[in-house]
């Protein structure tokens, strides 16, 4: 049985919470929506007063989705900032003649709206200090801003407990693409055959922890069947606390 020298976790959906009822509300056409798009509006308007919020909103959700369209081709990351050129070039906007720093206004803005709707539960964070205290802690996400994550975990008191935090939008590829795998562990300082990997996701998480030689723990609160073709994962949990469980046996 192995002994695992090192846990990675997946960030949002595993450690962290993400409650879209804590995003602002606009109304679009009709329709309340949760969306940093106001926000984003409020930012704009000065410089560009013809802009209306359904403008805003519209290119926000169509940068989103062009950027997810990329990724699937093969899960290279699209950074919020390349994202957000392609928010202006659908309000034909040219940031260049706009206020220096307005494109990092805009994506501090929206990091702040996502980190208040992101919740970092008490038993995650205590489960952590009794982990790292035997083990080499480290964060793997897919993230198309890294001062998202790491705010995120500043504000949670946790930072500390982590070897590395290695974030997509940093290494340029997503999960479940080994790169960001190999990073993390070259980072960390351990061998895959000695690492633990925790993930929501069996089709990124445990397809990319297996395919660089890492044990996939699988949080599965739903008891959802495995999808076709995967391989299973190493341990199937419902609850992030059942790895103690794990850990203990070893």
């Amino acid at each position: 049985m192995r002994a695992y020298a090192a846990i990675f976790f997946d960030l949002f959906d595993t450690l962290i919470r993400f409650d879209r009822e804590r995003m602002p509300t606009i109304e679009v056409r009709g329709r309340r929506v949760r969306s940093t798009a106001g926000r984003l509006h409020a930012v704009l308007t000065p410089y560009a007063p013809g802009l209306t919020l359904e403008q805003v909103y519209d290119a926000l959700v169509g940068s989103w989705q062009e950027a997810e369209r990329m990724r699937a081709i093969d899960h290279r990351e699209v950074p919020a900032p390349a994202r957000f050129q392609d928010f202006f070039g659908r309000l034909a906007l040219d940031p260049a003649g706009l206020p220096a720093g307005i494109v990092e206004i805009l994506l501090e803005t929206h990091r702040r709206e996502l980190a208040r709707a992101a919740e970092f539960p008490a038993h995650h964070r205590a489960l952590l200090e009794r982990l790292a205290p035997d083990h080499r802690l480290a964060i793997v996400s897919n993230f198309d801003y890294t001062p998202t994550a790491v705010g995120i975990l500043d504000a949670a008191g946790v930072r500390g407990l982590f070897a590395a935090v290695v974030v997509s939008d940093e290494i340029g590829w997503r999960k479940p693409r080994p790169d960001i795998f190999r990073e993390t562990l070259r980072r960390v300082g351990v061998e895959p055959a000695r690492t633990l990997f925790v993930g929501d996701r069996a089709d990124i998480d445990v397809v990319g922890a297996q395919g660089v030689g890492m044990h996939a723990a699988w949080i599965n609160p739903e008891g959802a069947p495995l999808p076709e073709g995967l391989a299973p994962p190493e341990y199937e949990i419902r609850e992030l606390i059942e790895i103690e469980g794990i850990l203990d046996r070893r």
